[in-house]
């Protein structure tokens, strides 16, 4: 029995490290648009980013045409995260940089149930604790089958020419060009002090 036993234990703490470590490798993971894909024809409403039109916080809807020209940061955010934090980081970097980038918020409960309020919860937790400006929209599903049409769009191939990788926790960014290319998929741990994220950035 005790042998069983100490067989078990081990399985469980093998395993464990296992998940521990796949965890930290998606934590981690960053992907840059291949060089040689060619982009979806711009003017094709089945695959241009600019097509979409998401509703904000307040309900209000908006066209993402309107961030047209501008580098665009889209965020899968949380309020009961670890990563929550980065709330702050994410503000101070869309106020530095507001003339030419824009940081895009979709709430999201995909990932431990870490997002369960209301709109008008959302909306009250970001500005009183992190003084959030930046664009915050309705929650919404980031993976699976009942993913909204921003993110069908941001993991599709079809659509965005090469990515097909959903975020793998809260605080995932997808950077989009000023022409609606998707460049670049960033896991949950990159800030925007982060080499490869300023690297990308051309800071």
């Amino acid at each position: 029995m005790r042998t069983i036993y100490r067989i078990l234990l081990g399985a469980i703490l093998v395993g464990g490290g296992a998940a521990f470590t796949i965890f930290s490798i998606r934590s981690n993971q960053t992907l840059t648009r291949p060089m040689q894909v060619v982009s979806p024809a711009t003017d094709s409403t089945k695959t241009s980013f600019f097509s979409h039109t998401v509703n904000t916080l307040d309900g209000k809807p908006v066209s993402l045409e309107q961030y047209r020209g501008k580098i665009i940061i889209v965020l899968n955010t949380a309020s009961e995260c670890g990563y929550t934090p980065q709330y702050a980081d994410w503000q101070e970097f869309y106020e530095e940089n507001k003339d030419h980038v824009v940081v895009l918020g979709f709430p999201c409960n995909d990932f431990g149930g870490q997002e369960p309020g209301s709109a008008e919860q959302i909306k009250g937790f970001c500005q009183k604790n992190y003084g959030v400006t930046f664009p915050m929209f309705e929650k919404v599903s980031v993976k699976g089958s009942g993913k909204s049409p921003v993110y069908q769009w941001l993991t599709d191939p079809a659509q965005n020419g090469w990515n097909s990788q959903e975020p793998t926790w809260n605080f995932c960014k997808y950077v989009i060009d000023e022409n609606g290319t998707l460049t670049h998929f960033f896991a949950s741990n990159v800030k925007p002090g982060s080499e490869e994220f300023m690297k990308a950035m051309g800071l």
